[in-house]
């Protein structure tokens, strides 16, 4: 089976978002190019072992209302089809 890129939308947070910014515009790149690069070596230094990713999970602030708020907007009835994405 052929492997194929996959695009995953990420939202920063402002002061990583000015942070990211700043390094593109000094290092002379483009601001997704450079979240790219940054985040694959972030995910090939993550620790695979379940109890670590639950502690970098619960580190995240409000995720788990995220979630729980994605959960009953589901339960609503608000959501997209992945067919029409």
């Amino acid at each position: 089976m052929a492997e194929r890129n996959r695009r995953i939308n990420v939202t920063l947070e402002p002061d990583y978002a000015r942070k990211l910014a700043g390094l593109a515009e000094r290092t002379h790149v483009q601001e997704g190019t450079l979240a790219r690069s940054l985040l694959s070596g972030a995910l090939d230094e993550a620790d695979p072992d379940a109890a670590r990713i639950t502690e970098i999970l619960d580190g995240i602030p409000g995720a788990w209302e995220r979630a729980q708020e994605s959960i009953e907007q589901a339960r609503r009835g608000e959501t997209i089809p992945l067919s029409e994405l």
